[in-house]
Formats: C-alpha cells, structure tokens, sequence
C-alpha cells in the first residue's frame, strides 16, 4: 500500500474536502471524458444522493459542482473568477466548459438534491448526465466522494474494493498496518519518516519532495496568519462570530506577563486550528489534512512545535509531514477519513493520530513511541459524531479541531513518558473506528438529521 504525503495534504477549498473538494474533481473527471467522447453533448445534469444531498448546501456541494463542470479544479480555485463564472452560468443557463461546446444548464432544473437512499457504495455519492440535443442522456458516470479529496467512479470503488489498493506498489516499505511498518522500521533500523520518503523517493526526487512539502506547510502557514487576522461573521446563516483575531490578540497583550497561567498554551494550540477552520468555514485556501473538516489539527500542532517548544527546527518539517502522512495512509487504508462514512472520529480523529505520530517523531520518538502516541490520539476520538448544524463546518467543527490539536499533543507527550510497549495497537483502534463508524446510526454521519444539528437552533 502506498498513498503519498502528497495525496494526504492537498492544496484546496473550503469549507469540505469530501463535499466542496471531491464533488468539484468529479466533475473535472466528467468533462475529461466529455471531451474523450466521440459525441457532441448538448446540455448537463447532476444528481447528489445521500450526505451530498442532505448538507450539500451547507458544504456548498451545489456550487462546487457547477464550477466543476464549468472547469475550475481545488488546486487553482479563484474565488472571484468562481463568483463571476456563477452569476453568468445563473443569468444564461449555459456553461462555457474549455474544450467543449456550450452546454446547456439550469442550476434550478439540472442540479438535483436526492434526499431518498444514498447510492449503494458509499454515502457521499453523485450522478453526472451529459445530454444531447433532445435532452437524451448520452454519457453518465456515478461519482463517489470518499474523504480527503478523493473520488472514484463506481467501478474504481468497487474494484478497490472499499478504497483497499491490493496489487503491489512497488516501494521498498509497503506497509498496509501499523504492524508492518513497526517490523519494517526494526528491520531496517530506519524511522518511519525515513521508510516513508525512500517510498516517494520512488515517484519523485528529494528535491521534488522537499520542495513539495514546504510549499504544503507554507500554505497551511498562510492560513494560519489569514485566520489570525480576520473577523466578522462567518457565511451560511448562523452568525457564527469570528473568533481567532480575537483571541489572537488577547494572547499578544498578555505575553511577558508573569502571572499567565501554564495553561494558556492550550490557547494558542486552540487558536492556531481555529484559525485554520475559520477560513475554511469561509471557502479560504486550506490544506487537507486530512480532509478540510479537520484541516486545523496537524498545522496547529506544527505551529505550536516551531514556535513554542525549545529546540525545534524547520529542518526537521519533513519527519513531521512524512511520519504524519504514514499514519493518515493507515487510517484511510484500514478504514476511513469521511465523515459521511464514521463519522467525526474519521476525520479530528484521525487528524490528531496524525498530529501526534508527527509530534512524537521530532521529539525523538521511537517507531514505538510514535505508533503509541497515534494510538492514543485516535482512541480518544472513538465514537465521535458527525453533525454539524445546519450541515456548515462551523459547529462544533471549528472549536472541535482545537481541542483535537490539544489531545494529539498530550497523546505525543504521554507516549514519550513510556517505551512505546502498550496494550491497544493502533491496529485494534483503526479497526475498531471503522468497526464503531459500520455501526453508527447514519443521522450522526454528516447529514445533520441528528445530535447537536437538530438540537441547536438553525437561526
């Protein structure tokens, strides 16, 4: 099994990476075959099923789908480009797609919310429908979104087999479990950050690697600093107020003061996600990590170690991302990043294992120590929900990666106070997540029809 640190940390768009990000690559798809076809389609139609359709508006499922399928990709969004594409699209009910024809398109006819039974592969799932003239469907393809960014058609998922890659990748450590790669690392004598980049070394050069992941953390850094900077009213209805700049602030005036309790460096983990998530709520530039619903947790975790622990270098940046990568490809393996699949514990949950593996590694973790401080990190977001009110990535979202932050540095902390011998393997926690997200009841799994999302007020 191998899934890059590339494809773990992907530069993208708020506000979700499995329903603004994923349903916006699907379309580019769709068009690439469009222009495959040996036929000349006259018009477009888009179907969104399961949790696309119950929080498709809150995650801005709708417009990620129209400008995917008017050509614009996660990586290269332009915000106001998008909105002038939108109003366009809206006024002649024609999208302008490069490489094709104009293509007939009425947002308010040709875009449906399907809120019967999701698509029988996954709950995240889309239909695209190319038209001719007549209106007769001449291509279609079912999309699903399975977390992070990632789409696949119907028959890619099922030929995966639930996102499993059997065949052989051809790297020299192609661990599938926690317990292969602590064998492969004893083997070795190699870290799990050195067993992970002489895997990308396979696909790309060191400087490739080094380059790439630099500018990863210069985005996530970017939206930090954004985030920090920013306030007003978050958009989607709630008045959700803010936050970071303020606290950011308030931290600032406090700084030198001797009486600050020791505490408050929970604040500035907090805040660092925070910000991150505030900007995502707001359709900023975020970084999947490794979705954009938990995308606050490892930057925030990597802010804290550069700017707050004793002895931390940049240097080290790419042990961090690579150990952190190693542990998001298990998970993602092994079970599942979507919250539409497992709920919440899919995604902070795995944000913070991630966070902590990473934290651990540059502390001078063991391969033992940094699987232990993973293991602890998920285990104590099993059984976590998904239901955010109003099916926005506001709440409890954006507080939830805050403390997602603070548990994966305590989980790091706890792990290098012992020898990395531990009762629970992040094997067992993996699949008893995945096992725990089979069994929840599908109103707690990102389609707002349960918990806090029905017992806030949506107003």
């Amino acid at each position: 099994m191998f899934l890059s640190v590339f494809d773990m940390f992907k530069v993208g768009v708020g506000p979700s990476s499995s329903h603004t990000m994923g349903p916006m690559v699907a379309a580019a798809r769709f068009l690439d075959r469009l222009r495959a076809s040996p036929f000349h389609a006259h018009g477009l139609r888009a179907s969104l099923h399961g949790s696309l359709a119950f929080t498709g508006v809150g995650h801005a499922t709708d417009r990620a789908t129209i400008l995917g399928l008017a050509g614009f990709e996660p990586a290269t969004y332009d915000a106001e480009k998008a909105e002038e594409t939108l109003a366009s699209i809206r006024a002649t009910k024609t999208i302008h797609a490069p490489g094709l024809r104009p293509l007939r398109f009425d947002p308010g006819s040709d875009l449906l919310f399907d809120f019967g039974p999701a698509l029988p592969q996954h709950a995240n799932g889309m239909i695209l429908r190319a038209t001719d003239a007549q209106g007769d469907v001449i291509l279609q393809e079912t999309y699903y979104s399975i977390g992070g960014g990632f789409v696949l058609t119907g028959d890619e998922l099922a030929e995966a087999g639930s996102g499993k890659a059997k065949a052989p990748s051809g790297v020299p450590y192609p661990f599938d479990t926690a317990e292969q790669m602590l064998a492969m690392a004893a083997t070795s004598g190699l870290s799990i950050a050195q067993m992970k980049r002489a895997n990308e070394l396979t696909f790309r050069t060191a400087a490739e690697l080094d380059q790439g992941i630099a500018r990863i953390w210069q985005v996530m850094k970017d939206c930090i600093d954004r985030g920090m900077a920013r306030d007003g009213i978050l958009p989607g209805g709630l008045k959700v107020r803010r936050r970071a700049k303020g606290i950011h602030d308030a931290l600032m005036a406090e700084r030198g003061m001797n009486m600050a309790p020791p505490h408050v460096i929970n604040d500035w983990m907090s805040l660092y996600a925070m910000a991150v998530n505030e900007e995502n709520a707001a359709g900023g530039q975020v970084v999947t990590a490794p979705t954009n619903g938990a995308a606050g947790v490892v930057p925030a975790v990597i802010r804290y170690w550069l700017d707050h622990v004793p002895g931390a270098s940049i240097t080290r940046l790419g042990d961090f991302m690579l150990t952190a990568a190693a542990v998001g490809g298990l998970v993602k393996h092994n079970a599942s990043i979507s919250g539409a699949e497992c709920g919440c514990q899919a995604e902070v949950g795995s944000a913070a294992a991630m966070a902590a593996a990473g934290f651990a590694a540059v502390l001078g973790g063991t391969p033992e120590q940094v699987e232990n401080a993973a293991e602890i990190a998920l285990e104590h977001h099993l059984g976590m929900t998904c239901d955010p009110v109003k099916g926005l990535v506001q709440v409890p979202c954006i507080e939830r990666n805050g403390l997602g932050a603070i548990k994966a540095v305590s989980a790091a902390s706890l792990a290098l106070r012992g020898d990395g011998v531990h009762l629970v393997s992040l094997d067992v926690c993996i699949e008893t997540m995945r096992q725990t997200g089979r069994d929840m009841h599908e109103k707690y799994k990102e389609t707002s029809l349960g918990g806090l999302a029905v017992n806030v007020p949506n107003c």
